[in-house]
């Protein structure tokens, strides 16, 4: 049998893909953490429900990760992003998180994450040619 790779894929392709990899990690986890997935949205919303900002990941295993936390512009350095990232925390302690993991770009918010207790693990230099990207972490 010959395979070849193609470009064209699918919904149900891409969710195989992801399903293959689940099953093969999950069987080297321990019994306790099997299963434990779980997206976390969380949005900063004005009056009217106008979403202005928040907070996107998942539970996997013994951690949280945090894929996306956004403020509008208009109103960061305002205490939402770190009032998003406190209720990220307490939903992780309530899952039994270990730690939390993000990352973020040089021209993001290092600074930001550091303030909020997360430290950097490894980065990758020269990311669009110019800049540096971060991996943090945060025991809880």
């Amino acid at each position: 049998m010959e395979f070849h790779i193609t470009k064209d894929l699918k919904k149900e392709d891409r969710e195989y893909i992801h399903h293959q990899l689940y099953n093969y990690n999950s069987s080297h986890f321990p019994e306790d953490l099997k299963g434990r997935f779980e997206e976390i949205s969380l949005f900063l919303r004005e009056e009217d429900g106008k979403v202005r900002g928040g907070l996107v990941g998942e539970i996997v295993w013994n951690w949280l990760e945090i894929h996306t936390l956004m403020v509008d512009e208009d109103i960061r350095k305002s205490g939402y992003g770190t009032k998003l990232l406190a209720e990220a925390e307490k939903i992780a302690i309530e899952k039994k998180c270990d730690f939390i993991k993000l990352d973020t770009l040089s021209f993001q918010a290092l600074e930001f994450y550091e303030k909020n207790g997360y430290q950097v693990y490894g980065t990758l230099d020269h990311v669009g040619r110019h800049f540096k990207h971060y991996y943090l972490k945060k025991d809880l």
